[in-house]
């Protein structure tokens, strides 16, 4: 992810209830050296997903000791119009390219039933629950695990 990318993202405005997952303005993340704002991290942990020459969103992928957390956002004029399974199974093939022999997860807000349907379509199933902070106090989150597709058996 480039600084014009984080820049960029950081203006994107979504619809309530999605709003939670807004940004602070550019400069306050900069200057706090938070997320994509702190230049180290937005070069080890997020990319930038461009399709068509354009930004469609962007994903962070965050270590943990054997698994890559993904986090995902897509730019918010095109959520809801089918996109997102393509979207979520690209930044999967990148997290799976980068640490093959890792687990894949994400967190999601359990209310959050358009994403839930698209992590499940994209081959995550849900694995946990348990409630987090988030800007509007403690909410129950689903930890979705990706199952890889079995590989089909060879034809004798």
């Amino acid at each position: 992810m480039t600084e014009s990318d984080g820049e960029q993202i950081s203006r994107w405005s979504y619809e309530k209830p999605y709003d939670i997952y807004g940004w602070m303005p550019w400069a306050q993340m900069k200057e706090l050296g938070i997320e994509f704002g702190d230049p180290e991290l937005r070069e080890r942990q997020y990319v930038s997903v461009y399709r068509s020459g354009e930004l469609q969103g962007f994903a962070q992928l965050f270590p943990l000791s054997s698994t890559i957390r993904l986090g995902i956002g897509m730019r918010p004029d095109l959520c809801g119009h089918g996109l997102g399974t393509l979207f979520v199974q690209a930044v999967t093939a990148e997290a799976l390219r980068r640490a093959p022999d890792y687990e894949i997860d994400l967190e999601v807000l359990t209310w959050n039933q358009r994403a839930i349907k698209v992590y499940t379509r994209a081959g995550f199933s849900i694995a946990d629950t348990y409630e987090r902070m988030t800007p509007d106090g403690m909410k129950p989150f689903y930890c979705m695990v990706y199952q890889p597709p079995a590989e089909s058996a060879e034809a004798e």
